[in-house]
């Protein structure tokens, strides 16, 4: 005998965020728009009193972070915010260029509208952001733009990869995303990656993709450069 139950009856909910992952997710996030800076001590007494969490939550925090690779223990300092390394980020900008690339040529190869539609309403969302200097929400929107590039043409398992490389990508992001003229240079980049793909133009829409990634790379070469000298 079955019973005719509204599919609520039987739903699971979501629960919510443990207080390691809120915490988690507020020093994640401060390290990578740059109010924690590369080099800075994070010390566990004063993340206990800024985050109001426990120093058990705030050891796991760091762990976590540390295997993401933005933090770094020092013998003698404890954790600090990893620096950047410049040989490590032209690794993650030659993985992007190849696998962004392969995604926008086989967008436009595809031949589907519904694309361009879909890129150029994450490219309006990172247009605004910028307008409104939400930095955060710029690398909301242009985490999703590339989404939708991958996921258009059922490139999950490079997505995939891309995705592992998430949060060291948005941390380079983060300081290539606030430089002169990247507000406008970015997206008007990004923007022909979209014009390539709604003509249907394979090849132009990898050198746009490859393009925009090279950009972005030399831009961070000479942040992490500068950096390095300080």
């Amino acid at each position: 005998m079955s019973l005719d139950l509204p599919d609520s009856a039987i739903r699971v909910e979501r629960p919510n965020k443990t207080l390691r992952e809120l915490a988690l997710d507020k020093v994640r996030e401060a390290i990578v728009s740059g109010y924690f800076r590369p080099g800075d001590r994070l010390v566990e007494r004063d993340l206990c009193a800024q985050l109001g969490v426990s120093r058990t939550v705030v050891r796991e925090v760091l762990r976590h972070l540390e295997s993401e690779g933005l933090v770094a223990n020092q013998p003698n300092k404890g954790p600090i915010v990893a620096q950047l390394d410049l040989d490590e980020a032209r690794q993650i900008y030659e993985i992007r260029g190849a696998l962004e690339g392969m995604a926008a040529r086989l967008c436009a190869e595809k031949g589907d509208p519904a694309i361009a539609k879909a890129l150029e309403a994450s490219l309006a969302e990172i247009r605004a952001s910028y307008g409104r200097g939400d930095m955060p929400a710029v690398l909301t929107h242009t985490s999703a733009f590339y989404q939708t590039l991958f996921g258009k043409v059922d490139r999950h398992v490079a997505w995939g990869v891309v995705n592992l490389l998430t949060v060291r990508i948005n941390h380079l992001r983060s300081m290539t995303i606030k430089t002169k003229n990247r507000d406008s240079e970015g997206p008007a980049q990004m923007a022909r990656i979209v014009a390539a793909i709604r003509k249907g133009d394979g090849e132009a829409a990898y050198q746009a993709a490859l393009d925009h990634v090279h950009a972005a790379c030399a831009i961070a070469e000479q942040v992490l450069s500068a950096q390095s000298q300080v």
